[in-house]
């Protein structure tokens, strides 16, 4: 999982540089200063979402309960950097003023490449008619099956929407080439009647180093986030088809659902660990018959039945309760709320559902 990480670090790197040494062509004007959307995504609060901390596979001997939720944080940041890769993107586009449909080319500081960018009114995708479209291509690969798209978003100014759609091997065909036919996808809203703000996250396609040195590697994932006021809610899954418990049968979900507090930095989340190919969308399965818990226990009793001491039954069952609870620190406690602070975030979580884990498993992405 670290590798994946500093996929998405280099990504945001050459999401800062991406647009370098530009020539702009002259088209007709239109009356905004700026027609880029200036918000694209939500911040999620750390107690849900961090990079660091997390045991490489090598240090943990046998996953525990605690291990799953603090898991849990690291995949919720996968996906948020992938919202944040698309607010560096556009912070780069917009200091060339992007004003009106225009097409700009430029040669790369990344990979040196000549890359090609178009902007035109009036384009439809994903089943609806977008104000503007935004496609950057690496020239040289448009001969390719993919066209050498390496991004597009197609938006709407008023309320804001998009979608944004990227392929970092395109967009860095030196220090991003590793990551091949990968792409992640970036839906936000602010006309949702019931949050302040939305956004989806997909990624597909990730690279699968060998299960012996990453077997929890993540291959593909779906992920909602929502805000309202200081709350924000996040639910979804992400695959793992390497990753492994007790009984040695490959291949599960993280599928959770959480809901955290911006100021407060607190967190609580529910997970389940339903198999990768599982075709079933209702919550009660997903978090109940595969909640930690449960699955830990099927788990036991399936390796050694009634053979294993109750002491070592309970050590590995030890923070497989739910709900979980965070702080900025990371995982408090597991089944017990360790105050009333927490008491509106675990209102929260009966609403909230995550995904069908074989549609995640089996989830592809392409461009328009």
């Amino acid at each position: 999982m670290k590798k994946l990480g500093l996929y998405f670090l280099s990504g945001l790197i050459a999401a800062s540089l991406f647009f370098t040494g530009c020539t702009l062509d002259k088209g007709p004007e239109i009356e905004d200063q700026n027609i880029l959307p200036e918000a694209f995504g939500i911040d999620i609060p750390d107690a849900l979402s961090y990079a660091g901390g997390k045991k490489s596979a090598a240090e943990i001997d046998t996953l525990k309960g605690n291990d799953v939720y603090q898991h849990l944080r690291f995949f919720i940041n996968v996906g948020e950097h992938g919202a944040e890769i698309v607010k560096e993107i556009i912070f780069g586009i917009a200091r060339f003023q992007i004003n009106k449909p225009m097409e700009v080319t430029y040669i790369s500081e990344d990979d040196g490449r000549v890359k090609h960018l178009l902007v035109v009114e009036e384009s439809d995708f994903d089943g609806q008619t977008w104000e503007f479209e935004l496609t950057v291509r690496d020239v040289d690969s448009e001969g390719n099956e993919d066209g050498g798209k390496a991004l597009q978003i197609f938006w709407n100014r008023h309320p804001v929407k998009g979608i944004a759609l990227l392929k970092p091997s395109n967009i860095d065909m030196v220090n991003d080439a590793a990551l091949g036919d990968a792409m992640f996808r970036v839906d936000y809203s602010e006309e949702d009647p019931f949050y302040d703000a939305t956004m989806m996250v997909y990624a597909a396609g990730l690279p699968m180093p060998t299960p012996l040195e990453e077997p929890y590697a993540m291959k593909s994932m779906k992920m909602f986030a929502g805000s309202k006021g200081d709350i924000i809610d996040v639910f979804g899954n992400s695959d793992h088809p390497n990753a492994l418990l007790i009984s040695g049968d490959p291949g599960f979900n993280w599928a959770f659902v959480a809901s955290g507090n911006e100021v407060k930095d607190l967190g609580v989340a529910e997970v389940g660990l339903p198999p990768s190919n599982l075709d079933e969308p209702s919550r009660n399965k997903l978090l109940g018959y595969y909640g930690i818990a449960e699955v830990f226990e099927r788990e036991i009793q399936a390796v050694w039945g009634g053979l294993m001491p109750k002491d070592l039954i309970d050590a590995y069952l030890v923070n497989t309760e739910a709900p979980g609870y965070f702080d900025s620190h990371g995982f408090v406690a597991a089944g017990t709320s360790p105050s009333a602070e927490y008491d509106e975030l675990d209102s929260r979580l009966p609403d909230l559902s995550p995904y069908n884990p074989k549609e995640v498993g089996n989830l592809s992405l392409s461009f328009k």
